[in-house]
């Protein structure tokens, strides 16, 4: 199955419940006038686009449609498709080109974060670079040895201490083992709560300052690991990470189990933060760079049969 075929196939749940609304709503149409943007923008917000995204895909549409002098209502899916790409795109690129880099890992328990950082080990092992693991959620029962687990089937190196260990020393650790190695790119599991902000702020401060002090002017990315099925939830949650811990791009999971893929445009529109990466399926390689053009081809794709 080729990359787009990955991406059109895992957001098929998502597709059927907005395109197939939208598809039928527009042929209900003769004429493209406020009504028909109003109920858009209405099946946009059920589709967990949030209301000020729908809002503004709305508006931007409205503009379009003026100014291009359209007249059918069927070709609005296509104006959809290009407001929407246009929305997302920018960002989605890893920032790794220093040797080596740092990605921290942040994310909820069960949001699939151990999952996603063996899946994205894989991937940059597999384009040839040497990854590095550091097990510095050290909280989470079962986080080391899940997270080895991983690391034996990514065939990447994992530094770990023993459970409840200070996350810092873990990074510490993992930093000296990479520049032993040689490793291109550090990949630390990090903090996997959010109940108390002060302890996050200060955990994430305690492991940039480590990293600044032993990797000084090194490339980082802070991935923040969001579970698409959480919709409209994931979205606060991304808002109250972002604060605390300085985010540089998400990871949107479970995106092939759910119809709500529609929030990776409120995500982007609403925080300004890049999705960098998308599961749409189990299997090792169904971890997928983000591409915003696919997206929103795979997620407005007109389908005659609807």
């Amino acid at each position: 199955m080729g990359l787009f075929s990955k991406i059109k196939e895992g957001l098929k749940k998502t597709r059927e419940s907005i395109s197939s609304q939208i598809s039928g709503m527009l042929r209900s149409f003769t004429k493209i006038d406020e009504e028909l943007f109003e109920e858009l923008e209405e099946l946009l917000v059920m589709g967990d686009v949030g209301v000020t995204t729908a809002g503004h895909i709305c508006d931007t549409l409205r503009r379009r449609v003026k100014e291009e002098g359209v007249k059918d209502p069927n070709a609005i899916m296509g104006l959809l498709q290009e407001t929407v790409a246009e929305m997302i795109r920018g960002g989605e690129e890893l920032n790794i080109g220093t040797r080596p880099s740092m990605i921290l890992v942040i994310g909820v328990n069960g949001a699939g974060k151990t999952t996603t950082i063996g899946k994205l080990a894989s991937r940059l092992k597999g384009e040839g670079k040497q990854v590095i693991l550091g097990a510095a959620d050290t909280f989470r029962a079962a986080a080391i040895e899940q997270l080895e687990i991983w690391s034996q089937r990514a065939g990447v190196p994992m530094i770990k201490h023993a459970e409840g260990s200070d996350p810092a020393a873990v990074v510490f650790d993992t930093i000296a083992a990479a520049k032993a190695r040689g490793s291109d790119v550090i990949i630390c599991d990090t903090a996997g709560r959010l109940h108390n902000k002060k302890n996050l702020m200060d955990e994430l401060a305690k492991i940039n300052r480590i990293t600044d002090r032993e990797l000084p002017g090194c490339d980082k990315e802070v991935l923040l690991v969001l579970d698409a099925t959480t919709g409209q939830n994931g979205v606060n949650q991304a808002r109250e990470f972002s604060a605390a811990a300085g985010i540089t791009g998400i990871v949107l999971t479970k995106l092939d189990g759910t119809a709500k893929g529609g929030v990776v445009l409120a995500i982007r529109e609403e925080l300004g933060l890049p999705v960098k990466f998308i599961g749409v399926g189990e299997q090792v390689d169904d971890l997928q760079p983000f591409d915003a053009d696919d997206f929103a081809r795979a997620l407005f794709e007109r389908d005659d049969r609807w």
